[in-house]
C-alpha cells in the first residue's frame, strides 16, 4: 500500500472524527495520540515478548504500557512515595518511555526491529483501532450521563480518585475508610486521565469506548496470526493471496465475536419468535434469561461485552477485558515461541509479565486472577509436555512455572491485599439450584457444538495415539485454541456445580459466580470461533467440516445484529446526528437535579482535596448520593447495598444511617455537633433528596451551625471546625 493511501485514510479519519464528535473531537485526539506515542515507545520491551508475532505485538504494545507505567505510578503512589498527580503520571510514563528506548540503544541486538516490512498490517491494525474507537465514542455521546445502572458507582470512584493524592481514596460512600473494592479499572482510567490532561466528565466514557476498541482490535491482530500460523505451519493453503486473506477474516470474525456478537437468545427471542407471536424484545433480556424467564429463585446473570459497551457501565470487569486479551495473546507468544533451553525455563519473559498482569487482576478484577490463572496453568502444561515429550519433565517444568507467576503476581498486589478486606465473598458452596437445559442451549449451544465439531475434527486427524505422541504431533495453535476451548466450556459448567457465597445468596445465589465467569467464557469462545470457523470453511477434504463452519459463521453474523438492534434501542437514531449530546458524563445534573445542580457544580469548581460533606443516603441504584458521586467528595454512608456488600456490616450501616436521620432532623443542638464532628463533616449539603427524604429535616439549626456558602434554593453549609487543606 503506497504511503499516499494511508496518509489520505488518516486524513479522512481525522476528518471524520470533527464531523462526528465536533467540540469532543479534542479530547478524543490527544488519547488516541497518547496511545500512539505508548505503543511506539513500548515497542523494544513489545517486541520481546512477541518476538513471533508479524507486527511483533503491534496493538499489544500499547496495553503493556499502560499497564507497565500505570502499576509504577500505582505502586509509588501507594508506598506514599509520589503522590497521585498528573504530573507524578507524566514523570513515571516518561521514565518508563526512557528505559525503553535507551535499553534498545545499548542492546539493539537482543530487541527485534521496528516491523517495518509489515507497515501494511500495523497501518491495518491502526485504522481498526482508530474506527472502531471512534464509532463507539460517537455512539455514547448520544446518552452520556453517568447516572442509571451502577454509573455512580463507577465515576464517584474516579472522581474520589481526581481529587486524591493517595491511592487508594477515601471511600466516597464510607467517609471513615479508604475503598473497599476492586478499583484498578477505574484507576487505570483516572491514570489516563491526568496523564493526557483531559477532564473525567469526558473520559469517562473515552475509557470505555477505548476499551470496546480493544476487543475489537486484540482479538483481530491474535487470531489473524494465530490463523496465519496455522496455514503457513500446515501448508494447508498454497496460495500466497489466501494465506493473507483468510487470516484476515479469522481476525475480522473474532473481533466480531468478542465485541458486537450477542448470544443466540437474541437470535431466537429477537428475530424467530416475533415472527409468530406479538412479544417484544428488550436487549438486556439476553442479559437476564435463566432465573427471569420464567421467574425463580435462582435469577442469574450472563452478560457478555457488546451489552456493557452499550449499558454504559466502566465496571471492573468491563475495564479488565483489554488486559486479560492482552494475557491471552501472552500465552500464545508464549507456546508459539516453541521448546526452549531447560535452563531457561524460569525465564521465559512472556510468563514474567503474565505475572505482572495477574497480580493487577488482583486490585482490578479479583474473578479475572482465578480464570485467567487457571488457564495460564493449562497452556504451560500442554505446550511444556508437547516440547519434552515427558510427564515427568513437562509437570515439573509446568509447575516450576505455575509457582513462579503465582509468587510474582502476589507480590504485584502486595500494597493492595495488604489493607484489603474480602470478608464480602463468605465461601464457595454446592449449588442447590442448576439450570434449565434448553436454556443452557439458548445461551451456549452454538459455541458449545463449535468446540465439540473442532475437538472431535482435531481426534480424527490424529488417529489413534498416545496423549504425549497426540502433543507432539498437534500444531500449536490447535493445542493453544483446544485449552481455551476447555477452559471456557468449564466456566460455563462452573455455575451449574458450585458457586461464590456473597449477600444475594437468598435470591440470585449463582448470579455473581455466572456473571463473572461466562463473561470470561463469552470472550474465550469469540476467540476460538473467529479462528475454528475459518479453518471449517478453508477444509477442502471434508465437506462436513466445511459445511459446519458456513453455517456457523451465518450464526455468528446473525448473533452480531446484537449490537445494532440494542444501539437503537438504548442510544436512538444514531444516524442522525441531532440526538449527538456529547460526551459529558455529568450534563444530566442540570435536567434530573435542576435544583441542585449548581450547587453540585459550585462544589467542583471551589473544594479542594476531599473534606466530608454530608448527603441524604440512600438505597443503592437510587438517584440519593448524587453529590459525592458527581464531586468525588466523601459521605458518611452511600448506597447502603453496595456497602453491606463490600463490608459485610449491616449493624454499623444501619447505626449511620440513624445518625445521619438525626442530623437532618433533631432539635438537638449539642448532638448534632457531636455527630458532625464524630465525622469531621465539613460541609452539609441540602437539596432536593435530603427535602424529599427529611420532611421534618430542621434547615434553621443546621444553619446556625455553620457559614451558608451557597445559598440558592440548595444550600451548603460550611462548618466552623472545616479545615482548608
Amino acid at each position: 500500500m503506497k504511503k499516499s493511501i494511508r496518509i489520505l485514510t488518516f486524513a479522512i479519519l481525522f476528518c471524520l472524527t470533527f464531523l462526528l464528535l465536533q467540540k469532543d473531537s479534542g479530547p478524543f485526539l490527544i488519547w488516541w495520540l497518547m496511545l500512539f506515542i505508548l505503543g511506539c515507545s513500548f515497542m523494544p520491551l513489545t517486541s520481546i515478548l512477541f518476538p513471533g508475532f508479524q507486527d511483533k505485538g503491534w496493538i499489544f504494545s500499547k496495553v503493556i504500557a499502560i499497564a507497565v507505567s500505570g502499576y509504577i505510578t500505582w505502586l509509588l503512589v501507594s508506598l506514599h512515595i509520589l503522590q497521585f498527580t498528573s504530573a507524578a503520571c507524566l514523570l513515571i510514563t516518561l521514565a518508563c518511555i526512557a528505559l525503553n528506548l535507551t535499553a534498545m540503544a545499548l542492546h539493539r541486538n537482543s530487541f527485534s526491529r521496528f516491523p517495518a516490512a509489515d507497515i501494511n498490517l500495523i497501518f491495518q491494525e491502526e485504522v481498526i483501532l482508530f474506527l472502531a474507537f471512534l464509532l463507539w465514542t460517537y455512539i455514547a455521546g448520544f446518552r452520556p450521563q453517568a447516572f442509571g445502572e451502577e454509573k455512580f458507582m463507577d465515576f464517584g470512584f474516579m472522581a474520589a480518585m481526581m481529587r486524591s493524592a493517595r491511592l487508594p481514596a477515601t471511600d466516597l460512600w464510607y467517609s471513615q475508610s479508604p475503598i473497599n473494592y476492586y478499583y484498578g479499572g477505574q484507576y487505570y482510567a483516572v491514570f489516563l486521565t491526568k496523564l493526557t490532561g483531559t477532564q473525567i466528565a469526558l473520559t469517562y466514557h473515552l475509557m470505555r469506548t477505548l476499551v470496546a476498541a480493544m476487543a475489537f482490535a486484540l482479538p483481530f491482530s491474535l487470531v489473524r496470526q494465530i490463523s496465519f500460523d496455522y496455514y503457513q505451519s500446515t501448508g494447508r493453503i498454497s496460495s500466497s493471496k489466501y494465506r493473507g486473506f483468510l487470516p484476515c477474516c479469522a481476525g475480522l470474525l473474532a473481533g466480531m465475536a468478542v465485541s458486537l456478537a450477542g448470544n443466540m437468545h437474541y437470535v431466537i427471542y429477537g428475530k424467530i419468535l416475533p415472527l409468530f407471536t406479538d412479544s417484544d424484545y428488550w436487549f438486556p433480556n439476553s442479559t437476564r434469561y435463566i432465573g427471569h424467564n420464567p421467574e425463580t429463585l435462582d435469577q442469574t446473570i450472563h452478560e457478555f461485552p457488546s451489552y456493557s459497551f452499550i449499558q454504559g457501565d466502566l465496571h471492573a470487569h468491563v475495564v479488565n477485558i483489554y488486559f486479560v486479551l492482552t494475557v491471552i495473546g501472552l500465552l500464545y507468544a508464549w507456546i508459539k515461541k516453541g521448546n526452549y533451553e531447560k535452563k531457561k525455563i524460569l525465564l521465559q519473559m512472556p510468563l514474567l509479565m503474565c505475572g505482572l498482569f495477574l497480580g493487577i487482576f488482583q486490585w482490578s478484577n479479583a474473578w479475572d486472577f482465578a480464570i485467567y490463572y487457571v488457564i495460564l496453568c493449562g497452556i504451560c502444561l500442554f505446550g511444556n509436555l508437547k516440547w519434552f515429550e515427558n510427564w515427568k519433565q513437562g509437570i515439573l517444568a509446568s509447575a516450576g512455572q505455575w509457582g513462579e507467576v503465582l509468587i510474582l503476581s502476589f507480590l504485584t498486589a502486595l500494597p493492595f491485599t495488604l489493607h484489603f478486606d474480602s470478608s464480602m465473598a463468605q465461601g464457595i458452596r454446592l449449588a442447590q439450584n442448576h439450570s434449565a437445559l434448553y436454556q443452557l442451549c439458548v445461551l451456549w449451544g452454538f459455541p458449545i457444538l463449535i468446540v465439540i465439531i473442532y475437538l472431535t475434527a482435531l481426534i480424527l486427524e490424529r488417529g489413534k495415539c498416545s496423549p504425549l505422541q497426540w502433543l507432539s504431533d498437534t500444531n500449536p495453535t490447535d493445542i493453544f485454541t483446544a485449552v481455551l476451548c476447555l477452559c471456557a466450556s468449564g466456566l460455563i459448567l462452573m455455575p451449574e456445580l458450585i458457586y461464590l457465597r456473597d449477600i444475594y445468596e437468598k435470591t440470585a445465589a449463582r448470579s455473581n459466580t455466572m456473571f463473572k465467569l461466562t463473561y470470561q467464557a463469552f470472550i474465550l469462545f469469540g476467540l476460538c470461533i473467529g479462528f475454528i470457523l475459518i479453518r471449517f470453511l478453508s477444509d477442502a477434504s471434508r465437506r462436513w467440516i466445511k459445511t459446519a463452519g458456513g453455517l456457523g459463521i451465518v450464526c455468528l453474523l446473525l448473533t452480531s445484529g446484537y449490537t445494532s438492534t440494542a444501539v437503537k434501542q438504548w442510544n436512538g437514531n444514531i444516524w442522525n446526528r441531532a440526538g449527538y449530546l456529547g460526551l459529558d458524563a455529568t450534563a444530566f445534573l442540570e435536567t434530573s437535579y435542576p435544583e441542585d445542580a449548581p450547587a453540585i457544580r459550585w462544589l467542583q469548581a471551589n473544594i479542594e482535596g476531599s473534606p466530608v460533606v454530608l448527603e441524604a443516603n440512600g438505597n443503592s441504584y437510587s438517584s440519593y448520593c448524587r453529590v459525592s458521586a458527581m464531586t468525588g467528595l466523601p459521605t458518611i454512608l452511600g448506597w447502603y447495598t453496595h456497602q453491606h456488600l463490600w463490608r459485610n456490616d449491616t449493624d454499623d450501616l444501619n447505626e449511620k444511617s440513624r445518625e445521619i436521620e438525626f442530623i437532618y432532623t433533631s432539635e438537638n443542638e449539642v448532638q448534632v455537633r457531636s455527630l458532625l464532628e464524630k465525622y469531621q463533616v465539613s460541609y452539609l449539603f441540602i437539596g432536593q433528596m435530603e427535602r424529599e427524604k427529611y420532611p421534618s429535616l430542621n434547615e434553621p439549626l443546621l444553619r446556625s451551625l455553620g457559614e451558608a456558602v451557597y445559598d440558592n434554593k440548595t444550600v451548603i453549609i460550611r462548618l466552623p471546625w472545616h479545615k482548608t487543606p
